[in-house]
């Protein structure tokens, strides 16, 4: 059972931040105090007890962008990152299991894919395709998964070869067997340290995605398309562009705060179980 007076303060941190930023996606509508694309002032105002962020370049409320902004970020790159483990974690336990040519051709195709810069592709990719919510959670999900295969595909080959493994196809256990009853719970820690790296990684490729105009188009947008559209902002001082930024950032140590937390954890019951 969960004790909560042993959560380390930076893991509580973490939860208050992250839970913060959940409740601002899921609720937008209801917390945000304009409409995302509402025009309530001049450009650029400053801080005020009517705008507490000020306004942007085209006179909407910042902090209202910056909630709906916090929507559209989770949620493809929740959506991204839960795709990239699906396909990766399947596709890397599979080819561990099987081996031989099926192992030798996902591998080297992965590689292949690796080979090319992760941005340059999705530039090229999403130049061709349209772009959409469907289509940036598709190719970055796709993409990402190159990197969780590899992570899944070297753990799951040492517990492959693990007596236990060996014990259940003696058995006579089939694939789907081996891989979900027997590789997966014993790979979980590796990956559960990678999620949070993982998600992060899918935050910063779709604000750079935005920042470049082929992430989230207009009227919507997330944080990194804000970023864009206030960077002219900085030369006069004006910090419209620098709040979404740091909005990236607290996001991105939170999140982690809480993985290295969840993996601490996850170890600790596995030492507890193993010396009992």
């Amino acid at each position: 059972m969960l004790d909560l007076k042993r959560i380390p303060l930076g893991a509580w941190l973490g939860l208050v931040l992250t839970g913060l930023f959940l409740i601002c996606a899921i609720f937008a509508p209801w917390i945000a105090p304009h409409g995302n694309g509402e025009i309530v002032g001049d450009v650029w105002e400053p801080m005020s007890a009517a705008h507490l962020l000020g306004t942007d370049n085209l006179g909407r409320d910042l902090l209202s962008r910056m909630i709906y902004g916090a929507r559209i970020t989770i949620l493809i790159a929740v959506l991204a990152t839960a795709l990239s483990f699906s396909l990766g974690a399947i596709l890397g336990f599979t080819a561990a299991a099987v081996g031989g040519w099926f192992d030798t051709l996902v591998s080297r195709f992965v590689d292949l894919l690796m080979s090319i810069p992760t941005l340059i592709f999705g530039l090229v990719v999403l130049s061709v395709l349209p772009t959409n919510t469907l289509t940036l959670i598709l190719v970055m999900g796709i993409l990402d998964s190159t990197r969780v295969y590899r992570l899944s595909r070297a753990v799951a080959v040492d517990i492959n070869v693990m007596d236990f493994v060996e014990a259940a196809k003696l058995r006579g256990e089939g694939m789907r067997w081996i891989i979900f009853r027997e590789i997966l719970p014993n790979a979980l820690s590796p990956l559960v340290a990678e999620l949070g790296v993982r998600f992060i990684f899918a935050v910063l490729f779709l604000s750079a995605l935005s920042f470049l105009g082929l992430g989230v188009q207009p009227p919507d947008s997330d944080w990194g398309g804000m970023v864009k559209e206030n960077k002219d902002g900085i030369v006069f001082g004006i910090p419209a562009a620098l709040i979404p930024a740091a909005a990236i950032a607290v996001l991105a140590i939170s999140v982690n705060l809480v993985a290295d937390w969840v993996l601490n954890r996850t170890t600790d019951l596995k030492g507890g179980r193993g010396n009992g």
